[in-house]
């Protein structure tokens, strides 16, 4: 069986609508810095609370999803491939910024993505 574009696009659009668990050892800000080839990732803490929501470790106030928000990250990773940020990430760092395996798999994809936006001169949005 062959799948087209557009078949493949509406399984990922599917599956992104499902139920995640929030990552108690916090979240990535994904974006290209072209000037200097690197795909970058912001890590920021968080604290999940009763309702499953990310909140503020400092405020106890509500992580949007969406929008702008005024936090400081804590590491900034940097990689001229999707393996070397992940490898960066997931191998090297201790203790781990990464504590749910469906978290990597996000990164690791999403890191995927920024490459080929990287190389191909596409824009990337983080899913």
């Amino acid at each position: 069986m062959t799948f087209t574009k557009e078949d493949l696009a509406l399984i990922d659009d599917r599956l992104s609508q499902r139920d995640i668990k929030l990552d108690p050892a916090g979240y990535f800000v994904i974006y290209l810095d072209r000037e200097a080839g690197l795909i970058c990732a912001k890590h920021y803490t968080n604290v999940i609370d009763e309702r499953g929501l990310a909140v503020d470790p400092e405020t106890g106030e509500v992580i949007p999803a969406k929008g702008k928000v005024e936090r400081t990250h804590t590491t900034l990773y940097t990689g001229r491939t999707a393996k070397e940020i992940c490898v960066k990430i997931l191998e090297e760092t201790q203790p781990c910024p990464v504590s749910y395996l469906d978290h990597a798999g996000y990164l690791g994809r999403e890191f995927v993505r920024a490459e080929l936006a990287l190389v191909t001169g596409q824009e990337y949005i983080q899913d």
